[in-house]
């Protein structure tokens, strides 16, 4: 039996870990939930899965809470504030937490839970890519096990060999990792009506179903540039380790191609239950609920490679990635403000890699080696990109 905190419970990765969980009464239990605004979405959730506790990240909906609570007879205590969320991530009794909030928001509930020893469930993906080393490091000295969640880092973690030894992918007969995108709503659009994109067409995703931060960024595919981020952490990789693949169909969700020639590729469905009942069971495999794959009505797998004048915010991260963790951790910054600037209608969805790069010019290179540092440089970033998104308006 697994008791589990999860992160970010409202979200659709939070839903589907419940859902997964609740199918399999005798492995799992959950401990406690947390939630942003979503209260009475939160409050059924709690009372469908009986939580010990209820976390809130803004202390100022407490008496809403409160209220939400006896309306829906919720028994959970109700917490609130980044301490809380540390506590619920780190206490004794949990055996596993899903890292789900989005954001640089995670990144100390979910530190805690690996500084804690705690089998890390990792759908929060700003936590590598704000501070990697930190993260690594912290998991190597607490013994915590960090299983991919993003399909894309889960399919490769499944594809990887026995014998992988993490930071020498060649002495584990890898040539290299091939982290596969959808290409986005936009793929093939016109590039000179770029500037035209509207909020409503950016959160319109073609294969997955997903919060609106995170389907922006897969529109600009900055959220492959995240996630390319990442797996350079997880798995001890160089950034000439890994090439990024358009793959439409999102049948394929990556690739570990192999000196001998071989490529071996995960593939099914695109939901998110796959990669999450994987990390929940691993190594054993359990029921998600996720319908079979039908190869018979799979017309096509088709590839190609991604087109840096369509997607600058994808080379924005590979470069940051290779200039280092000071890097990446303003560029998430940025990003963030970015996204929240376009969402709010502030900015086009061009101007999105332009506040990016903006950013990253406006700040002197740096080394970071600190959790205080990365912090700071996540502040400054947003101070400046705060800066250029007036100067846009």
């Amino acid at each position: 039996m697994q008791t589990v905190t999860v992160l970010g419970a409202t979200g659709s990765i939070g839903c589907s870990t419940l859902d997964v969980i609740q199918r399999h009464p005798d492995k799992y239990r959950v401990f406690a939930i947390s939630g942003y605004q979503q209260l009475d979405k939160l409050m059924k959730q709690a009372k469908q899965c009986a939580a010990r506790y209820v976390v809130l990240a803004d202390e100022r909906q407490y008496d809403d809470a409160v209220q939400k609570a006896a309306q829906y007879q919720v028994e959970s205590e109700i917490l609130c504030g980044q301490k809380a969320l540390e506590e619920v991530a780190s206490a004794p009794e949990v055996t596993t937490v899903m890292a789900a909030i989005v954001g640089a928001a995670g990144l100390l509930p979910t530190l805690a839970a690996v500084r804690a020893g705690k089998r890390v469930l990792l759908a929060n993906k700003e936590a590598l890519v704000m501070s990697g080393a930190l993260f690594i490091e912290a998991a190597n000295q607490s013994g915590a096990q960090i299983l991919p969640i993003d399909s894309e880092h889960n399919a490769i973690f499944q594809c990887l060999p026995d014998n992988f030894q993490y930071g020498d992918l060649p002495a584990s007969g890898i040539q290299q990792i091939l982290l596969t995108g959808s290409g986005g709503p936009f793929r093939t659009r016109d590039l000179a009506t770029f500037d035209a994109i509207t909020v409503e067409q950016a959160c319109a995703h073609p294969n997955w179903s997903m919060g609106r931060k995170i389907t922006v960024d897969s529109a600009t595919m900055m959220n492959k540039g995240l996630e390319f981020i990442e797996a350079c952490w997880l798995f001890g990789a160089s950034v000439d380790d890994i090439t990024v693949v358009l793959h439409p169909q999102s049948v394929i969700h990556s690739m570990v191609q192999y000196n001998d020639g071989s490529v071996i590729a995960q593939m099914g469905n695109p939901d998110m239950r796959t990669p999450i009942a994987h990390g929940l069971s691993w190594p054993a495999r359990i029921d998600a609920g996720v319908e079979q794959l039908d190869f018979a009505k799979i017309q096509a797998l088709t590839f190609d490679t991604p087109c840096y004048t369509r997607y600058p915010n994808l080379k924005l991260a590979i470069d940051a990635c290779a200039s280092g963790q000071a890097a990446t951790t303003r560029l998430n910054a940025a990003n963030e403000v970015a996204v929240a600037s376009f969402l709010e209608g502030k900015i086009s969805f061009t101007q999105i890699a332009q506040v990016n790069e903006e950013t990253l010019n406006a700040m002197e290179p740096m080394d970071v080696s600190s959790l205080q540092q990365i912090l700071e440089e996540d502040r400054r970033a947003r101070d400046i990109a705060h800066g250029l998104v007036r100067g846009l308006i």
